[in-house]
């Protein structure tokens, strides 16, 4: 009876850090949209590959329907024999052939970021309306996890992890591409190495990828906003709100002239207030609004210069990125105010 009391005595919960709750935040973020953030990109990238070996098949069988000779310099050269045909290129030809094959390469794996652009437009539209909506808003609010913490999680999977994983995916593509040509070439008495991976720049438009990504969330960041600010206000309909709003001003701005108020055209507005409220998520916008980017012959010439990382960051220097991104933390602020404050969606 003198016996003393060995229960264990309940210790009081460790409360969990910040860091820990973003991060669980941004795994719920994950795998809530999985689909779009990852499987979208891959399969983008796989219908890539998928249309370029038709193409590779398509262009063999007509090569082999025709003989397969062709005419170089006077002489006739078995087309389908790549060793003998690139044998007779002279350094200028080889370096027509590498840059060809550079823009080839950068814009068989650019499939991924096309469906990016659409898979972060949708999902910040509904990222805030959808849990208001379904009323999982009422369940997410009585964690211990703030409206900031919430909305900052959302932003955070928009402008980083889904290009991140869009980025890995157009990797993925571009090495099944390569191992696809690398597997004609080899077949067709070339050497692959020497013909492809040597003339070519993988890595350089590898690297590029990933100097983009910093570039990207910046310049994305007034379109998430804005389409953040139509999820957490809007009762209904958040697509039509984020898209009519800024379509009916920059009309009535044009209609009125309003802009030759501070000397400025029409299409200024279009540009620097419709275009970034609107477009924001596409990737390459930020190329528009550099000097010296024009979209002509040459510049197509040059494209891995573009695409490379000194090509990348050097939007960073531009002052549309930097203006765009205030205003951008301006409206997702706005929007963890509202989600604070804001009901159910009818």
């Amino acid at each position: 009876m003198n016996a003393p009391d060995t229960a264990a005595v309940p210790r009081a919960a460790t409360p969990v850090h910040p860091t820990h709750k973003f991060k669980l935040l941004l795994q719920r973020e994950y795998w809530e949209h999985k689909g779009g953030f990852l499987w979208a990109p891959l399969i983008a990238g796989g219908i890539s590959l998928l249309l370029t070996g038709m193409m590779i098949i398509f262009g063999l069988v007509a090569a082999r329907r025709a003989s397969g000779d062709i005419q170089i310099d006077g002489m006739t050269v078995n087309g389908l024999d790549i060793g003998e045909l690139t044998s007779r290129m002279n350094a200028t030809d080889m370096a027509e052939f590498a840059r060809g094959i550079d823009l080839t390469l950068f814009l068989s794996s650019s499939w991924p970021f096309i469906v990016l652009a659409f898979v972060v437009f949708f999902y910040c539209l509904g990222a805030l309306y959808d849990e208001r909506k379904d009323r999982s808003v009422l369940f997410w609010k009585s964690l211990p996890v703030s409206d900031a913490q919430t909305v900052l999680s959302k932003v955070a999977s928009a402008v980083v992890v889904a290009p991140v994983l869009a980025v890995i995916a157009s990797l993925v593509t571009m090495i099944g591409f390569m191992v696809m040509l690398s597997i004609v070439v080899l077949v067709h008495g070339g050497n692959p190495w020497t013909l492809l991976w040597g003339p070519a720049s993988p890595l350089t438009i590898a690297s590029g990828s990933l100097a983009w990504i910093p570039v990207y969330a910046l310049w994305a960041l007034p379109t998430v906003g804005w389409l953040m600010l139509c999820s957490a206000w809007s009762h209904s309909k958040p697509f039509l709100w984020a898209i009519m709003v800024p379509l009916f001003t920059g009309i009535f701005v044009s209609w009125f002239d309003l802009m030759e108020m501070f000397n400025l055209d029409s299409s200024w507005f279009w540009s620097n207030i419709v275009g970034r409220l609107l477009l924001g998520t596409v990737p390459g916008m930020d190329l528009l609004y550099r000097e010296g980017i024009s979209g002509s012959e040459q510049d197509l010439q040059d494209i891995l210069a573009t695409v490379s990382p000194a090509g990348q960051l050097a939007s960073l220097a531009t002052p549309q990125i930097w203006i765009g991104a205030v205003a951008g933390a301006l409206m997702i602020y706005g929007a963890i105010q509202l989600r604070r404050r804001r009901e159910l969606a009818d």
